[in-house]
């Protein structure tokens, strides 16, 4: 029960999702930004002090390459039963939120969206790599590897300074095979 499921890629940006519209959006667009991907519900008793803390982390560091990924989910409880429009409107209007809401999505089971397999199988939580509840946190790194996992009722305050190491790390892009053989070639 839980275990993490093994998954082909290594990247968060070798994914593309679909925004709150029905829109493709290839993740591979937030290369050299710190993310951090959440599983947002609009009536839960975590919605409102997530929903804040994510909007002033938001507004405090998206102009230093720091971006939220909000993913609708309506698993656990019903508690996100809105049309993708209807949760955007939510978040927008009663949040501010300016960060993107993609299309609601599943994060458990054998219809679990392939991002979130990919977010599990990269840091399972501590009883395994179920996602427990609405606004499970993951961060992920400039080049698209999870950083860390964080727990619905873990704040988003509590991990800033992990989001501030995060945004002061160098992003390393990925080296081609080519310029691989041409480096060991120079050796």
């Amino acid at each position: 029960m839980g275990a993490a499921e093994s998954v082909p890629e290594t990247s968060i940006h070798e994914f593309t999702v679909k925004d709150c519209n029905g829109k493709e959006v290839c993740l591979e667009t937030y290369k050299g930004k710190v993310l951090l991907v959440v599983n947002v519900a609009s009536k839960c008793g975590f919605t409102e002090t997530n929903y804040t803390q994510l909007t002033e982390l938001y507004q405090k560091y998206r102009e230093k390459d720091f971006e939220i990924l909000a993913f609708p989910c309506n698993q656990f409880l019903r508690q996100e039963p809105g049309s993708d429009q209807q949760i955007k409107d939510f978040a927008c209007t009663r949040f501010k939120a300016e960060y993107p809401v993609f299309q609601k999505v599943r994060v458990n089971g054998p219809d679990a969206a392939p991002l979130y397999k990919f977010l599990k199988a990269s840091k399972p939580g501590l009883f395994g790599s179920r996602i427990k509840w609405n606004f499970t946190k993951f961060l992920v790194d400039k080049n698209g590897k999870v950083l860390n996992r964080y727990a619905t009722a873990t704040a988003p305050f509590s991990f800033e300074k992990d989001i501030l190491k995060a945004l002061e790390e160098e992003h390393i892009p990925p080296v081609s095979n080519s310029q691989e053989a041409l480096e060991e070639e120079q050796k």
